[in-house]
């Protein structure tokens, strides 16, 4: 079968129920399926994205960058190895060694990461940017540990605004942590007294400003058992502190037009730091293109409860809204975490209801930003969702140019689609980590988990690096090239 044809028909039954979100959908077979004439017609109009002709989709990449990049991923796309890297980027004294640094960084960092300074991000989305993509740029920092390390992230932050500023305009955007602007305990402490309010509305939380809703009825509410201790006089100084950080970088983005994305983290967390998130647009955001957006993850269990309250949220008040999508990155840890607690996960128990849910978000927000209510980011590895989220924007006959529609990729990962996309006339950007090695380790681990094994998340890639790559060699040999 060619590559990328095969769309599951529960994949595009869950596009069209987003249509309707309350319609119920009966659920169909995750596997693909030889379809009857008619649902063929459909699938065939599903492909808005050429993944066949690897010649025209790598047009202008360097043969020499294919090898490289098929080297890496098959190198980290081996189980037994990954685990033996994964183990000591994990071991606090290890991963703190010369040697681990020096493989890390020839390796692992090299492949995903940008460099080690804003300035040399930058170059890289200099060059996305000739290539007909764009760049976010990401300083790797999280989990600060006190309100000192939190300034010097604040400031780390701010300069990647100011580097943005300075390239072609529209051409860059920055992501931020939360974790890494309010100190990690704060953030639990601010995460179970908001979770412990949805189940009690009448507690008052005095340091609580206005925001869109932040849980639901189905979000992990049994991580809070027992009612938490109220944050003293210092702890409401140190979070005010920390929206002040906030608001810091979201007044220099709007004051340069730069979109500001802040990640989704952990479950623990997660709370406080949309808290967060929905003060910043409030404050920044206005009836057009949002500055702050924030990060829905489609893994978890209740995410389509909370985006569609907070879409309702957004348009009662007139405010536009920002979201990116992703499928969610924290598995393992959410995994451990439920597992040493003894309740259930706040994940989805498989695999496909992610992919349903994460098809089903995008479906419900590509609808707003037809009505001009929403800008979305698609951020997606999985070509299934890019195929279906392409078809959808153009049925609904969203310009391919429109700023409010973006996708992303991770730098490193999903090449081919990114390319798709981009050959297709999306606009699409790159995710650009930068910082110092020891910064990026946490980063890194992630990558390397989700691109471990036969089933790793590069497999798409791999398969289109070696059919150009044999293409390519095949003309060369008979003199084509």
């Amino acid at each position: 079968m060619a590559i990328a044809s095969r769309i599951t028909t529960r994949a595009l039954s869950t596009f069209a129920a987003a249509k309707l979100p309350e319609a119920a959908v009966a659920a169909a077979g995750a596997e693909a399926v030889t379809l009857p004439s008619s649902a063929q017609h459909h699938q065939q109009q599903q492909q808005v994205l050429e993944f066949e002709d690897t010649g025209r989709l790598f047009t202008g990449e360097p043969s020499t960058a294919l090898v490289r990049t098929l080297a890496a991923l098959q190198l980290m796309s081996a189980g037994p190895l990954v685990d033996v890297g994964i183990a000591a980027l994990r071991s606090p004294a290890v991963a703190a060694s010369p040697v681990v640094q020096a493989a890390a960084r020839a390796t692992a960092y090299k492949h995903f990461c940008a460099g080690e300074t804003a300035d040399e991000a930058a170059a890289r989305v200099q060059r996305l940017w000739r290539g007909g993509m764009g760049g976010i740029l990401d300083y790797g920092i999280e989990d600060a540990e006190d309100g000192a390390a939190c300034d010097r992230n604040v400031a780390g932050f701010l300069a990647a605004v100011d580097v943005a500023a300075a390239l072609p305009p529209g051409s860059a955007s920055v992501c931020i942590k939360i974790t890494a602007l309010c100190p990690i305990a704060l953030l639990e402490k601010a995460s179970d007294l908001l979770r412990w309010q949805h189940k009690h509305p009448s507690l008052h939380l005095p340091w609580k400003q206005h925001s869109f809703p932040i849980l639901s009825d189905s979000s992990p509410l049994y991580l809070t058992p027992s009612e938490p201790v109220a944050l003293t006089a210092e702890e409401e100084r140190e979070l005010q502190l920390a929206h002040e950080r906030l608001l810091a970088v979201g007044a220099r983005c709007a004051e340069h037009d730069i979109p500001l994305l802040v990640d989704a983290e952990y479950a623990t967390v997660q709370p406080a730091i949309d808290y967060f998130t929905f003060v910043g647009a409030l404050a920044c955001n206005g009836d057009g293109r949002p500055i702050v957006s924030g990060t829905v993850q489609a893994y978890l269990r209740d995410a389509r409860d909370r985006l569609e309250a907070m879409v309702r949220a957004a348009e009662e008040e007139r405010v536009h809204l920002g979201v990116k999508v992703v499928r969610g990155a924290y598995l393992t840890r959410e995994a451990r975490l439920a597992e040493s607690l003894g309740v259930p996960s706040p994940i989805h128990g498989s695999i496909q209801d992610t992919h349903d849910c994460y098809n089903g978000c995008a479906a419900f927000l590509l609808e707003r930003v037809r009505r001009g209510s929403a800008s979305l980011m698609l951020a997606t590895h999985n070509v299934e969702s890019g195929q279906l989220a392409a078809a959808r924007a153009q049925e609904l006959g969203i310009g391919k140019g429109d700023r409010n529609l973006q996708f992303a990729q991770l730098m490193g990962m999903a090449d081919g689609l990114s390319l798709g996309l981009r050959n297709a006339g999306f606009q699409v950007s790159k995710y650009l980590p930068y910082g110092p090695v020891e910064h990026i380790i946490p980063y890194l681990i992630r990558r390397a988990e989700e691109n471990r094994g036969l089933l790793s998340a590069s497999t798409f890639d791999r398969q289109l690096l070696r059919k150009e790559l044999v293409r390519r060699f095949k003309n060369a040999v008979m003199g084509r090239e």
